[in-house]
């Protein structure tokens, strides 16, 4: 049976936290300006500090708030990475089962085919410099799997970060985190490196010679044959009651 109290609780400090949100998004509270102290806001809404704390808490979950111990909270612009941190609960959750982790790897299709699309038109003999070097770099680590695995990951940064839209920076690396565990299975696979790196260098071929069709192919035939390996080497696991990330 729920406690009503708990209840009661909960949505004291729901009121709190949306009236705050809503003027931190009114602009009425800046980024940089300072939350009234606690006794005050305790004052004003009528609650107790466990109401006041937990509306806090979650402005600071939402990425809305800084909580400094001994100072009182201060507004922030919200950043990406912000946004997409405080998802990582749910993600977490649903790249439990083999439903959702299908629904990322298609959504990390999604996401990088546009990635190397985008890089096909927009790079810059600066940008092309860049990703050679990471391409490079992802060469000379073959054999060694930790430099690979980081080399990997830079080939990839680089294609969101030609796009420059810090939202897909942020979601580069949140996919990364979130789907490290599918890099780390597949990449156990012998030859796995090597095939990598070749994909990597027709992406690169690709956006080099400024055709979205062919970096597009690239980047599909990468991830498509990442999928089909990592399925390949989850099946192939003894079977031991779970597998720990």
């Amino acid at each position: 049976m729920v406690d009503p109290l708990v209840i009661e609780r909960k949505k004291l400090f729901e009121h709190v936290a949306t009236h705050l949100e809503g003027q931190i998004l009114s602009g009425k509270l800046k980024p940089g300006d300072q939350l009234p102290p606690e006794r005050d806001l305790q004052s004003r809404f009528g609650v107790g500090r466990p109401a006041i704390r937990e509306a806090l808490i979650s402005l600071q979950k939402a990425g809305l708030v800084e909580l400094t111990n001994g100072a009182r909270a201060k507004v922030l612009m919200p950043t990406a990475s912000h946004i997409f941190t405080g998802m990582a609960p749910a993600v977490r959750q649903m790249l439990s089962t083999e439903e959702g982790q299908r629904s990322f790897q298609g959504a990390r299709m999604f996401f990088e085919v546009g990635l190397a699309r985008e890089a096909a038109r927009t790079a810059t003999p600066a940008d092309l410099e860049s990703l050679c070097t990471a391409l490079e770099a992802n060469r000379l680590a073959i054999g060694d799997r930790d430099r690979f695995t980081s080399t990997d990951i830079a080939f990839h940064f680089e294609l969101a970060r030609i796009a420059r839209n810090l939202v897909f920076v942020a979601l580069h690396d949140q996919i990364s985190e979130w789907l490290k565990e599918q890099r780390i299975v597949t990449l156990a696979a012998d030859g796995q490196e090597q095939t990598a790196y070749e994909a990597h260098r027709a992406i690169y071929e690709g956006i080099a010679a400024r055709d979205p069709d062919r970096a597009e192919q690239a980047m599909r035939s990468h991830l498509d044959q990442l999928t089909t390996m990592f399925w390949r080497q989850r099946a192939s696991e003894p079977e031991t009651g779970g597998h720990d990330e």
